[in-house]
């Protein structure tokens, strides 16, 4: 059977796909527009820029929420 030109989900399973959406674009296309759109809400004032307490804030749920990854300080090493 000839495809239906659903090549942005190739990996998505089930017979009902579509190539409408965001999510659905090659990843270069999804970069580009939201590349797009960060630069026009700077242009225009909207844009949110992070202090450093909001960053390191963020990080540090950020790291809480993945598993915490290096807690308890100390080195890197194995035990």
């Amino acid at each position: 059977m000839a495809s239906s030109g659903n090549q942005g989900n190739q990996g998505k399973q089930g017979g009902d796909t579509s190539n409408r959406g965001f999510a659905s674009m090659d990843q270069d296309k999804q970069r580009d527009i939201a590349s797009q759109g960060g630069k026009a809400a700077h242009e225009k004032g909207t844009a949110h820029e992070f202090s450093s307490q909001e960053a390191r804030e963020a990080g540090r749920k950020g790291g809480q929420a993945s598993g915490g990854g290096n807690q308890g300080g100390g080195s890197q090493g194995g035990r």
